[in-house]
């Protein structure tokens, strides 16, 4: 299974690809602040990339749990310069950009992103879908209940499995008829965005079931609050190792596509993981 993108593509059968999270916003749940420059967000990206990370993810608006919307002016703002100076410097870069927004989406492929990762599936802005569709861009469907400020508000599921399920296919539906082409289409369960310990732990549990959508998976399970709860309520700086066991175990489920911070570590651990399974 090939997963596409702007005249690229990656061979999601047989490996773990890591997605590097470069977060340029004042209040992400982890790292808010931390890469509010240019220069200190290229650089990270940058380590990231010598670390081994498949891709760098770089989202100007937070979407932890109960996170305001942020202004279009200024996710732009916090965004595409960052994007331009990754690009400019490393040239061969898989560069996403997590947004809900169009205008943002349109600016960041257009200063040379590849990857659109939409939390809303598309459901926020009118025109994304047309805009991913026109420059051949990828894009990653995510479910999620309402909006971050809201989704944590209903966390009962008759069907857990199956109402993600319906919703991704709706998604990638609604992709398809915008003219999304069916290999520029990666899903997302939505660890975290609307589900509590007990689901989070269940998703991951049954990932595959999530292959009947014959699309790349992607997991982000990264600090996350179930692994904080699962350990006994350490705090993000903490999780590191309890996303590497989260990691672990989806990377031996064959899921090709994993969102995390400490990139480093995880690459280490998923060599090994290859390694092993060969003998």
């Amino acid at each position: 299974m090939l997963f596409k993108f702007r005249n690229r593509s990656l061979d999601c059968d047989g490996r773990t690809y890591v997605v590097g999270i470069l977060n340029v916003t004042p209040d992400s749940f982890s790292d808010g602040s931390k890469y509010l420059s240019r220069k200190l967000a290229v650089r990270h990206a940058l380590e990231m990339l010598d670390a081994g990370a498949d891709i760098i993810d770089i989202g100007g608006e937070s979407t932890r749990p109960g996170s305001e919307p942020v202004k279009t002016a200024d996710e732009i703002r916090r965004v595409i310069p960052v994007v331009c100076e990754l690009r400019k410097r490393r040239s061969t870069a898989i560069i996403s950009v997590d947004t809900m927004k169009c205008e943002v989406a349109e600016k960041a492929l257009d200063a040379g992103a590849d990857i659109i990762n939409d939390v809303s599936a598309l459901r926020n802005s009118q025109d994304m879908g047309e805009v991913i569709a026109r420059y051949k861009a990828g894009v990653i469907l995510m479910h999620m209940r309402g909006s971050p400020k809201t989704m944590q508000s209903d966390l009962k599921y008759r069907n857990l499995i199956g109402e993600i399920n319906t919703f991704l296919a709706d998604a990638i539906r609604r992709a398809l008829d915008e003219g999304i082409r069916h290999e520029n289409i990666m899903v997302d369960p939505g660890i975290g965005f609307g589900k509590n310990v007990e689901q989070n732990i269940r998703i991951i549990s049954e990932i595959r079931r999530f292959r009947k959508h014959r699309r790349p998976i992607l997991v982000g399970p990264s600090r996350k609050n179930f692994i904080g709860q699962i350990l006994g309520g350490v705090s993000a700086e903490e999780r590191d190792s309890g996303t590497a066991g989260a990691v672990a175990y989806l990377a031996m489920q064959g899921v090709e596509f994993v969102r995390v911070h400490d990139v480093k570590g995880i690459v280490q651990m998923l060599k090994v993981i290859s390694a092993l399974s060969r003998i």
